[in-house]
């Protein structure tokens, strides 16, 4: 949520006549933000994901079957894909905190994904923008050209530009709309908008997994990307039409500019003395950092970035370092710390990112061979399956939170909760087991296609898939939104937005990992003449070897996070009095008022709780 408008004289200034008139007036009256702004916000953010979560499933089939391209080829090509869609958020964020501000942002990624959409629907359109069909007669397949990989590649550049856009600034610029701190009501205000964004979003996702790929296999690729290209026309058209109701605040805070200052800062005053403890040696500080006047100890070397050595010539007139890249605030330089000591901990949740992307291709090419009716007349389509992942993260949320946690506070006798870092670790074991189960399905399904010569679909139940995806579901709700709330428990206020990039870096990082892990697996494992562990004939090669390599990385991943975990030590709501007092005070000044406006919707700890 930005806060920045806040710090600005003249825009505090404004904010208070803004106050003045309204108190003069019915709150309904207001002429921008509210709830009017809601519906127009949600449906773009709607629109987005069905349009672009839609497209994702089926996409291995279509290289395959239209652009004659291997199985190792196109998983390769989905993973850059969306190692992309990942990635940018985080210059989106950037962009739209220091430069565009969050308007102008997502109104530039919808255009942009839209632009990609009809590009990809073109390529179904125009018949010379892929390969010709295959030569039934000599069996011969003529492989996509430069210029037609080009156009491809170009159309996921830019759907992946435009949710660069969208999704790092959709939830926040929402936010902005009801964020009215004079109003004693603000608080349920946006709890309830929060509530509606998220519940449309993992409808969103179930239609896109659903109707679209549903409408892909039924109806064609033509059918089948052209409505998703509809529905990102609707969702621009719907976030613009209530342009004039929005409220755009300005954009102030460069909090990703001032992490390269404190780095070279403390580099380009490398070669000075660190004082001693407790010694006299001037820091500088802002009117913020009214509780962090002297750094922590931890990471002491960027320490280096805030001490005053000359105060005539560090110091301007007004108080503020004279050059920003050779001084900075002890806490400019505090934030970088925070955001460093997480990062081994951020770096555990990579591999669950690995195994994910490699259930977002695999599957559908394992589902294809198998029985995949429900009843007599219906049949799931193969791209459908990820519904389950979404379907479990909904059903265990409300289940763990009303049903278990209760049940296990009344046996104890006392509140008991599992502490953020047991829900992390325990996603990542989930995700070691999904990696086992998936590997012990292939190997069965595998045996039954090999005995009846691995020709049609054969007699064994695609609802053995389920099981992986549930384990997967399991992983996310643990530790995908652990992190979260590890990230939020640990980043100051300001440093929200970093909280939100962060998990998209990670599954950007680990759709990276996945396609060197698997371009490695195909290259080593035909060596020799031998098939490929991921060849294009699923029968004939070992994609159940693949799942237990990945399995047994998670494992190793797991040992890695509890090392990270208990080298990093209690969080700031676990057990402050372990850590030393003048950084526990010093932090909770820095996220004091983030922890105030979240307690009521977040489960961190309370004094009197029972770990487990």
């Amino acid at each position: 949520m930005d806060t920045t408008d806040e710090k600005d004289p003249n825009i505090s200034g404004q904010k208070e006549e803004d106050h003045q008139d309204e108190e003069d007036q019915p709150s309904s009256k207001r002429k921008i933000g509210g709830f009017i702004t809601m519906p127009f916000i949600i449906a773009n953010e709607s629109f987005e994901k069905v349009a672009s979560y839609g497209l994702m499933p089926n996409m291995i089939l279509y290289l395959i079957k239209d652009y004659k391209m291997s199985v190792s080829q196109g998983t390769n090509l989905i993973f850059l894909w969306s190692a992309a869609t990942n990635f940018l958020p985080l210059v989106g964020a950037f962009l739209a905190d220091s430069f565009l501000g969050r308007f102008l942002t997502i109104g530039f990624g919808s255009i942009i994904s839209l632009l990609g959409m009809i590009l990809l629907w073109l390529t179904t359109v125009i018949s010379t923008a892929k390969p010709p069909p295959c030569d039934p007669l000599v069996h011969i397949c003529q492989s996509p050209t430069a210029g037609q990989i080009a156009l491809l590649v170009f159309a996921f550049l830019l759907m992946s530009i435009g949710a660069g856009g969208v999704r790092p600034c959709s939830q926040a610029f929402g936010a902005d709309q009801f964020d009215q701190r004079d109003n004693p009501k603000n608080r349920r205000v946006l709890e309830t908008f929060f509530n509606w964004y998220y519940a449309s979003a993992c409808l969103s996702v179930v239609i896109a997994l659903t109707v679209i790929v549903y409408i892909q296999e039924h109806l064609g690729w033509r059918t089948g990307f052209g409505i998703p290209a509809i529905l990102m026309f609707l969702s621009a058209v719907s976030f613009f039409f209530a342009s004039p109701f929005y409220v755009k605040n300005k954009v102030e805070r460069r909090l990703f500019t001032s992490f390269v200052r404190v780095a070279i800062a403390a580099y380009r005053n490398r070669k000075m003395t660190m004082p001693p403890p407790r010694s006299n040696v001037q820091y500088c500080r802002n009117k913020e950092d009214s509780a962090a006047t002297v750094p922590t100890d931890r990471l002491r070397f960027l320490n280096k970035a805030c001490i005053i050595s000359n105060p005539d010539q560090d110091i301007g007139p007004e108080g503020l370092p004279k050059d920003r890249w050779r001084l900075c605030t002890v806490g400019e330089v505090e934030e970088l710390k925070v955001l460093i000591r997480v990062l081994p901990i951020w770096s555990s949740a990579i591999m669950m990112s690995i195994n994910t992307a490699s259930q977002s291709t695999f599957p559908v090419l394992q589902a294809k061979t198998m029985d995949r009716h429900l009843g007599s007349r219906f049949e799931v389509p193969a791209g459908s399956f990820g519904t389950f992942l979404v379907i479990v993260i909904v059903l265990w949320i409300p289940i763990y939170d009303r049903v278990i946690l209760p049940l296990a506070s009344k046996i104890h006798g006392k509140p008991v909760r599992l502490s953020v870092k047991v829900r992390m670790g325990l996603g990542l074991f989930c995700t070691f087991a999904a990696m086992m189960v998936a590997g012990l399905v292939e190997n069965i399904r595998r045996q039954k296609a090999i005995a009846s010569n691995g020709q049609a679909v054969i007699h064994m139940s695609a609802m053995w898939l389920i099981p992986q995806f549930a384990f997967n579901g399991l992983a996310e709700a643990f530790n995908g939104i652990g992190q979260t709330e590890f990230y939020y428990s640990e980043f100051p206020k300001n440093m929200s937005s970093i909280a939100t990039c962060l998990s998209g870096l990670g599954m950007a990082a680990g759709n990276l990992i996945a396609s060197v892990i698997l371009n490695l697996v195909d290259h080593v494992t035909k060596r020799r003449g031998k098939k490929s562990w991921v060849s294009n004939n699923i029968n004939q090669g070992h994609y159940d070897y693949y799942y237990w390599l990945l399995a047994a990385l998670s494992f190793f991943n797991v040992l890695y996070y509890i090392l990270c975990s208990r080298c990093y030590g209690p969080v700031l709501e676990e057990g402050s009095n372990v850590v030393d007092e003048k950084e526990v005070a010093m932090l909770r000044n820095m996220s004091g008022q983030a922890k105030g406006e979240s307690k009521e919707n977040s489960s961190l700890s309370k004094s009197n709780e029972m770990r487990i």
